[in-house]
């Protein structure tokens, strides 16, 4: 999770302002779930959530959150993933 994907990528694969769709999987403990959906909301400074969808494993141990906001540049995107990656008790992010 070291890594954000390239500004020159994200422009070159995707025209903005676009819908973005981001996965982050984690530790279904605590308020995970909340945690992304409000980072999410604040790296966009929005007083709403995006469109989510959330999935528990069969186990119940992890739960992934499929958060899909309007972005207008590739700003947006990477300062999302910034918040993102470092929320406790996430596993994976994509």
């Amino acid at each position: 999770m070291d890594s954000l994907p390239a500004r020159e990528l994200l422009e070159a694969v995707h025209q903005f302002p676009c819908s973005f769709v981001f996965k982050a999987v984690g530790l279904a403990e605590g308020d995970f779930v909340t945690t992304v959906i409000a980072e999410v909301r604040t790296a966009l400074s929005q007083e709403f959530d995006a469109p989510f969808e959330t999935r528990e494993t069969p186990s119940g141990r992890h739960v992934s959150v499929t958060v899909s906001p309007w972005v207008e540049s590739s700003d947006d995107v990477l300062k999302i993933y910034e918040r993102i990656r470092v929320i406790p008790g996430l596993v994976m992010l994509l």
